[in-house]
């Protein structure tokens, strides 16, 4: 594996592995800003080394003490140093040594570098980690270099770091990634901030400078220079000129040296106003690109100006005193993905396994999520990701719990720092600072208000069995989507189903899957519950446990290996999901099955036929559905139909997708996702018209009923049997169905009458 990749190499999206720091510097770097050249020896490295020094499993009972004696200094302080001394003793071994020193020596030879820690977390907006883990300056040559990253690695284990992630929720086993970069000979050097730390100001930049390297500045060694310059006009609001006593250099030993400043040094002013506009352009220009004010390190060489670091200001987004940020301030905007307002404290995760953190009540802000989340977004009051769009799986399970959900936010996780008071708006896609006067709002548990019968039915979508009986007391036909991924990976414990095989452990999968879908079916019998078979993608099955081994990789998986054509290339793994459903309709025979994503008639026929060699198979009275999601059936559908198929629903969330060529988990492409897009809109009708000459049900499961309803009209227009929407969507939708069909039935009268004003009821000669 690599384990060192260059700078330039590096995006936000590698924070996993590059750590906070470093994946900012190659995030600016790509951008274009004036980063020093460098690269990172990523946290898998350090994994590494410690897997082979034979060290993995004592460090992780040490680093378990650490936290249980975290208020005892003296006691934390005896077993850091264990682990400490654990890591330097494991060292770095040659494999990684090797490429550690190539990647020097193309920068040049024996020059200075700066080595600084790059921890998971780091450099985020919920903790800035700063100075909490080593870092080290012009550091030269094959033999200190190596040294110095086994420093900055032992440095994770030190009391204060220990004390500092535990105080803030971060009880996993730290991981670091380790920045090297050239160091730059800097006259002067400081700090920006492009809101004021102290007010929360951002209409205010503020500048600290100083002479020779800024680490005299960030470690407090003198009082530097502070400028205040208006953010909107750059001009400049005051200027304060610091009593610089020093200045730290590199000295001719290539270490660094601390040298006095003269009287007329220590009252100079470091920056001219021209170069502090410069800096603030540039600043700007940097927070623009992460959509949050940015804590920047800077450094000036001549007139090359420098930005040696740069992560989110943690100090903000909390009610205040002042003219700055108060409760009520939005702090972060995205789609809005699941209705509701609901308030609490934020806490920012990045993986679910880091999900036993998350406190009932706090809100859950993650990167994206998939199944694996399902425990952690059960908890959580609402959900808020960086990526996503409104029908990704945060958006769906959201809705389904009917708990807020903003997604695609593009920053949450840098913005929304951890135990940070916030309120979600689901419903306007927006995050509030602070907590609001409104009470929480929320779907009702039941819904069981009077409500009109309609000609077409009403089904729900369902993923979750806790759900199960409390949305089965809603005014609802059936289930008409019946989602198998959260419920399989639950029954998988959250391994992949042919590592289950492989061990001969099937069959408590089958029981623990049979057992979730027949609290579903049960709740809802006698009305129908039509299952979609698993139609997990290849990269969310790779994240279980043994996934690596019998995944592909795919650049693109949401067209790639899933639905029908994976049921027919791995038919072991199907039987197990028939033989759930089988064991479960011999008790509750209202329980059907619908296939997914089918792309051509020789894999379903072929599908079909496993289906029929099963146990499931041979029971009478089985529906067998498929989804219309590929536009391809607008040519198989006759075909599908004669295949003994009986209804279609259709996906439109999927063909949407496909006929519009937008990535439907696309924030960046949201505004191209229009399920009423008259193309779309154009295969419905011809899927619905088709469906019903050949004598098969109908229904269209996503979210366009409720979020567009104008196309309940085209829907009961076209004779639809059915529409399928998410529990918070039933009233709504039951009522819009009953509107769209006394309209029709209303200008079907009319055209039956047009030039009669009779009623049909008023007897001959009878006038108004």
């Amino acid at each position: 594996m690599n384990h060192v990749r260059n700078l330039a190499e590096v995006t936000l999206a590698d924070e996993l592995d590059a750590g906070g720091k470093g994946a900012n510097l190659g995030e600016l770097a790509a951008a274009g800003f004036g980063v020093p050249d460098g690269f990172v020896v990523l946290r898998t490295a350090f994994r590494d080394a410690l897997a082979r020094g034979h060290v993995t499993d004592r460090l992780a009972e040490l680093h378990q003490r650490s936290l249980d004696v975290v208020d005892d200094p003296a006691e934390l302080a005896m077993v850091c140093e264990e682990l400490q001394q654990l890591v330097r003793k494991t060292g770095m071994p040659s494999s990684l040594r090797e490429p550690v020193l190539r990647e020097y020596h193309r920068m040049g030879e024996d020059i200075p570098v700066a080595v600084r820690s790059s921890a998971t977390g780091e450099d985020s907006s919920g903790a800035s980690f700063a100075g909490m883990n080593a870092s080290f300056t012009n550091i030269t040559g094959d033999q200190a270099l190596p040294a110095r990253i086994v420093d900055c690695w032992a440095s994770v284990f030190s009391p204060r770091a220990v004390s500092y992630r535990a105080g803030r929720g971060f009880t996993d086993e730290p991981e670091i990634a380790v920045v090297v970069q050239r160091m730059i000979g800097a006259e002067r050097s400081g700090v920006v901030f492009t809101a004021d730390p102290r007010t929360g100001d951002r209409a205010r930049v503020v500048v600290e400078a100083s002479f020779g390297l800024g680490e005299s500045v960030v470690s407090g060694a003198v009082e530097p220079d502070t400028y205040e310059v208006a953010k909107e006009n750059h001009r400049v609001l005051d200027s304060r000129i610091g009593s610089k006593a020093a200045a730290i250099v590199r000295g001719d030993d290539g270490a660094d040296q601390r040298v006095g400043l003269s009287v007329e040094q220590r009252a100079s002013r470091v920056l001219a106003d021209d170069e502090l506009v410069e800096l603030v352009r540039l600043s700007c220009a940097i927070e623009q690109h992460y959509g949050y004010p940015q804590d920047i390190e800077w450094a000036m060489a001549g007139d090359q100006l420098w930005i040696v670091q740069a992560r989110p200001v943690t100090t903000l987004g909390q009610a205040i005193d002042g003219d700055g940020q108060r409760e009520g301030n939005v702090l972060v905007t995205g789609l809005a993905a699941a209705p509701g307002v609901a308030t609490g404290r934020a806490r920012a995760l990045t993986s679910p396994e880091s999900g036993k953190q998350l406190r009932e009540g706090e809100v859950l802000v993650a990167p994206m999520t998939n199944p694996d989340w399902l425990p952690t977004l059960r908890k959580a009051s609402a959900v808020v990701t960086d990526s996503g769009g409104m029908t990704c799986h945060a958006a769906i399970v959201a809705r389904e719990l009917g708990v807020p959900c903003v997604v695609g936010t593009g920053n949450a996780t840098r913005v929304l720092a951890t135990g940070t008071m916030i309120t979600v708006d689901g419903k306007a896609g927006i995050v509030r600072a602070g907590a609001t006067t409104e009470m929480r709002e929320r779907l009702p548990d039941t819904p069981t208000a009077a409500v009109v019968t309609t000609g077409t039915r009403l089904y729900v979508n369902l993923a979750m069995p806790d759900q199960a009986e409390r949305v089965a007391e809603a005014p609802v036909d059936g289930v008409g989507l019946l989602r198998a991924e959260f419920m399989l990976t639950e029954a998988l414990g959250g391994h992949h189903p042919k590592a289950l095989l492989e061990r001969g452990q099937h069959q408590s999968f089958v029981d623990k899957m049979a057992e979730s879908l027949s609290r579903i079916t049960r709740a809802f019998a006698p009305r129908p519950v039509i299952y979609r078979a698993t139609d997990l993608r290849s990269n969310e099955f790779r994240g279980l446990e043994g996934g690596q081994d019998h995944e592909p990789v795919e650049s693109n998986p949401m067209i790639g290996y899933r639905g029908c054509y994976r049921y027919i290339r791995e038919p072991e793994v199907f039987d197990l999901e028939l033989r759930v459903l089988a064991l479960v309709r011999e008790q509750y025979p209202n329980l059907h099955l619908m296939v997914p994503f089918v792309r051509t008639k020789w894999e379903l026929q072929s599908c079909l036929e496993q289906i029929d060699r099963s146990k499931l198979g041979r029971q009478r009275g089985m529906q067998r559905w498929i989804m219309a999601e590929v536009p391809s059936v607008l040519y198989w559908l006759p075909e599908y139909l004669g295949l003994g198929i009986d209804g279609v629903s259709i996906g439109s969330n999927d063909l949407t997708q496909l006929i519009l060529g937008v990535d439907r988990d696309s924030a960046a492409c949201a505004e191209l996702f229009d399920e009423a897009d008259p193309a779309v809109l154009d295969a419905i009708g011809t899927i619905v018209s088709t469906a019903r000459r050949l004598g098969a049900h109908t229904s269209l499961c996503g979210q366009a009923p409720s979020a567009r309803p104008e196309l309940v009209d085209h829907l009961v227009r076209w004779g639809i049997s059915s529409v399928s929407v998410n529990p918070d969507a039933i009233l709504p939708v039951r009522t819009a169905l009953a509107a769209a069909e006394r309209r029709m039935l209303l200008a079907r009268a009319r055209q039956a009458r047009p030039n009669d004003e009779r009623s049909p009821e008023r007897p001959a000669g009878w006038n108004a």
